[in-house]
């Protein structure tokens, strides 16, 4: 299964806590912070709920 690699570049400062909880969710807790996870449709739909906080490569 392919894999995307997500890079946090927003603060999740005065956001709402189920944003937080995504971010956490997904292994990330600092800026600048990258992982590596599976592309999965839940993944995705993680994704697309901070898209604003994130970028994501491949």
């Amino acid at each position: 299964m392919a894999t995307i690699k997500i890079t946090q570049t927003g603060s999740p400062i005065r956001r709402e806590k189920s944003q937080r909880a995504t971010l956490v969710g997904l292994g990330l807790n600092k800026m600048h912070k990258t992982v590596e996870l599976q592309d999965t449709p839940d993944v995705r739909g993680m994704i697309r709920k901070v898209a604003h906080m994130v970028t994501v490569e491949g």
